[in-house]
């Protein structure tokens, strides 16, 4: 099962599950995974969903952070690239449980700092050839008003330059701060290495398309992303490389398989065309 990491309960796609054999260039073995696909709902309770290990970031040291909400409920990350337009993944809709608002200007999310902005949703732009799955897994939220920036809101560019393998990159997020269950109320970050797209090919197979995804490795010590810090940032020599897409199919701290981030650069044209409208 490929685990999206919204931070919540899962709810099966297909009824018949395919049994497929990962091949870890990691530590070289072989790891069952199921090929169903997993759709996210929410739990009822606040921020169900940082960073596993890792790091407290420096509060408002990423002004382009979004907290991605429904009912006031931490669901994802999200990046601020224009005044009036939020980069998420595009499995983090939602439209049963109602409106969506995000949060800019924020650390802590459970209380109501002076910094925050909190502007409702206005329109869902998901990628059109987003299926549910796990391919062109991006999204645009577009505001109902326009934020205002401030030291503590900022955008962030779209990407110019390539990653290339082991390059440092930073993550961030309000998601999962263990492995089972913990959520950060604050901001948390922490870095990963691109991973050789070779080497991401090999383990996740089918589920990785070099085309539009860059996957990373971790240590224990550094941490890394985790449930609940989906559609959040990738970012390497500060620019916004890709979006929090999935990780390991039971445990997001398994380092035998590399984490999934879906890549921006792929997907420039489409933004800039979808937020004309």
């Amino acid at each position: 099962m490929l685990n999206f990491i919204f931070g919540v309960k899962y709810q099966v796609f297909s009824s018949k599950p395919v049994q497929v054999q990962f091949k870890s260039q990691v530590i070289g073995v072989k790891v069952q995974v199921k090929s169903q696909v997993l759709e996210h709902f929410f739990k009822s309770r606040a921020a169900e969903s940082g960073i596993v290990g890792g790091r407290e970031a420096k509060p408002h040291s990423r002004p382009y952070m979004v907290s991605v909400q429904y009912r006031g409920v931490h669901s994802c990350g999200g990046i601020l690239i224009q005044r009036d337009f939020v980069l998420t993944a595009a499995h983090c809709k939602n439209e049963t449980w109602g409106s969506c608002t995000v949060v800019l200007g924020a650390h802590d999310i459970t209380k109501k700092e002076r910094t925050q902005q909190r502007i409702e949703v206005d329109e869902y732009f998901a990628h059109p050839g987003f299926t549910g799955q796990y391919e062109y897994d991006i999204m645009l939220l577009k505001l109902k008003k326009k934020a205002k920036l401030s030291k503590n809101v900022k955008t962030i560019g779209l990407p110019e330059g390539k990653t290339s393998a082991n390059m440092k990159c930073a993550v961030a997020g309000w998601g999962w701060t263990t492995a089972h269950d913990c959520p950060s109320n604050v901001l948390k970050e922490a870095t990963e290495n691109i991973e050789a797209t070779s080497n991401c090919e090999n383990i996740w197979q089918q589920y990785f398309n070099s085309d539009h995804m860059i996957c990373t490795n971790f240590t224990k010590k550094s941490g890394g992303i985790c449930r609940g810090d989906s559609g959040g940032p990738l970012i390497c020599k500060n620019k916004l490389q890709g979006v929090t897409a999935y990780t390991s199919p039971e445990d997001c701290t398994d380092l035998s398989y590399p984490h999934v981030f879906t890549k921006v650069r792929f997907f420039i044209p489409w933004i800039k065309e979808t937020m004309k409208k």
